[in-house]
């Protein structure tokens, strides 16, 4: 199924013009009239994920990880956040 929206149209309606797409709807944007673009979904990926991975490791661009993976993460700086900070020089006056 395809909709056809103006320029001046799929400017405004953009988010719900995103909306169709992601449902599989094909749209066209028009100039004046005449066909200028087209939204539509992406084509499926041609390799599975695990294939891609395969590919970069062999490639070198990625590498495992070494060692045990931490599970929680500790701050590298603990200094109060940015409302904390804007409060506590309110205070002050």
């Amino acid at each position: 199924m395809s909709a056809t929206y103006s320029l001046y149209e799929a400017k405004a309606k953009f988010s719900q013009l995103i909306r169709q797409v992601r449902e599989g709807r094909t749209v066209t944007i028009t100039y004046r009239g005449t066909p200028v673009a087209e939204l539509r979904p992406p084509p499926p990926p041609s390799v599975t994920l695990e294939e891609r991975l395969k590919e970069l490791r062999e490639a070198g661009w990625i590498t495992p990880a070494r060692g045990p993976i931490p599970t929680e993460w500790k701050p590298i700086a603990v200094r109060p956040g940015a409302l904390d900070r804007f409060l506590a020089d309110r205070s002050r006056y």
